[in-house]
């Protein structure tokens, strides 16, 4: 992957990951995010649906702050971050056990109906809790649902999570996760 790609990727990440603006990501910042996804899809935190995403968006933290916080301050800046995900999940061994599990809780929060597809509907209430500006919300669904039928299915979307956080394919639909990079 070219390392202006990779940047673009994970500073448009970065930036929706850091839910109160304060130029850093934080723990509170992945709780935060789960908490919108859980509420969004009015889903209780106790919830099997709820717990997965609260307790593997807590494991994606604590995997990223244990390769990038090293002055364990409990925040990680925007360098900390590219670097932590780099080491971490990009070139590291920790997307399969920690990241994917993740990708696929949220996911499955997001079929709220239970038929293995995420609907435009959904995945607007996905991007909101991200923060995600409505017109790159609509621009990331058209690319991510590339048969144009209004759905992508749990699969596909979890895919498109790998495809922008570690896909090489710089025309991938994935690459369109957070909207246009």
């Amino acid at each position: 992957m070219s390392t202006a790609l990779l940047k673009r990727k994970l500073d448009k990440s970065f930036r929706r990951l850091d839910t109160d603006g304060n130029g850093y990501a934080e723990r509170a910042d992945f709780q935060d995010v789960g908490a919108r996804l859980i509420h969004g899809f009015g889903m209780s935190p106790t919830s099997p649906k709820g717990k997965a995403v609260a307790v593997r968006l807590d494991a994606v933290w604590a995997e990223l702050a244990a390769y990038a916080d090293s002055d364990r301050d409990g925040r990680l800046s925007s360098a900390e971050y590219h670097h932590g995900m780099t080491k971490a999940f990009i070139e590291g061994p920790a997307f399969d056990p920690v990241f994917h599990p993740a990708a696929e809780a949220v996911a499955h929060l997001c079929d709220t109906d239970g038929d293995g597809h995420v609907v435009r509907g959904e995945f607007e209430v996905l991007q909101r809790a991200f923060n995600t500006p409505v017109a790159d919300i609509t621009a990331a669904f058209n690319r991510i649902d590339t048969d144009g039928d209004g759905q992508v299915s749990t699969g596909e979307l979890v895919a498109a999570i790998r495809a922008y956080y570690i896909g090489t394919d710089p025309e991938a639909p994935g690459n369109w996760l957070f909207g246009p990079l």
